[in-house]
């Protein structure tokens, strides 16, 4: 077994010191590329509990939702007094809204407390021309136009305007109209009334909001999948990791080219 050490000199120190071991069948190309790669703390943990949290309630809210616009016929399984389906379905699609609800004012504290990155999510900088420069580069590039994708700490311009209208808008959209429409059922003079009845008596009429509420999901829904396949995507062909970072918080660049 071979034992290949690395030794990288300490600034305020006369000797090296040792900084990573590799055993086994360690080549001196799997050292090299210890030293080409590079890791950066991206989302911290919060941001990473919210990601994973919010996806999990939006994906029940989507099958539920869907159910709840689309009934499913009765079911011959019992009497009808002995069921209680569609209440299970409701009751689930309100407990994730409320959690989602919950959620998504607790990321929008953390972006106030947390670092750089999770900013992001709430605004476009559109007033960077560097911005619009870098944008314009990652339509080439995931049009399979550009050749070489560019290196990103946190979101590319692209998937940050994605994230702004899809999850910033979008979800306050949702959250919204959802507790407007809940609003109907618990009644005047209720918390979600009194929060959210307003829209329903602007809107005035029940069920345009639930067509609004709707059309939001499959927006929403077109997002995921999206999302999903440019992750994926990203993590396989571009130069950093991407589905891995959102786990462990750290993004790894796979190159020290400067550009």
């Amino acid at each position: 077994m071979t034992d290949h050490t690395i030794h990288v000199q300490n600034p305020n120190a006369r000797e090296p010191f040792e900084a990573a071991r590799l055993t086994g069948d360690a080549t001196a190309e799997d050292i090299e590329s210890i030293r080409r790669r590079t890791s950066v703390y991206v989302y911290e943990a919060p941001v990473r509990l919210w990601h994973w949290t919010n996806a999990l309630c939006i994906l029940v809210l989507i099958v539920t939702g869907y159910l709840i616009g689309s009934p499913l016929p009765s079911m011959q399984i019992g009497e009808a007094t002995h069921q209680f389906v569609f209440g299970y379905i409701r009751f689930a699609h309100f407990a994730a809204a409320m959690i989602l609800t919950v959620g998504f004012f607790g990321r929008i504290y953390w972006a106030f407390v947390g670092n750089h990155h999770a900013k992001q999510l709430f605004y476009v900088p559109v007033w960077r021309r560097q911005w619009w420069r870098e944008m314009v580069h990652e339509l080439k590039w995931y049009a399979f136009i550009e050749k070489t994708p560019k290196k990103y700490v946190g979101h590319n311009p692209l998937a940050q305007l994605a994230m702004f209208f899809f999850m910033t808008i979008g979800l306050s959209f949702m959250i919204v109209t959802g507790w407007a429409l809940y609003a109907e059922g618990a009644g005047q003079g209720s918390f979600a009334d009194t929060v959210a009845g307003w829209l329903l008596g602007l809107v005035g009429n029940s069920m345009i909001l639930h067509t609004f509420h709707h059309l939001g999901m499959w927006f929403i829904v077109i997002f995921m999948i999206i999302h999903i396949y440019a992750a994926i995507r990203e993590d396989i062909m571009s130069r950093q990791s991407m589905v891995s970072t959102m786990i462990s918080g750290h993004r790894t660049f796979k190159d020290d080219d400067i550009d």
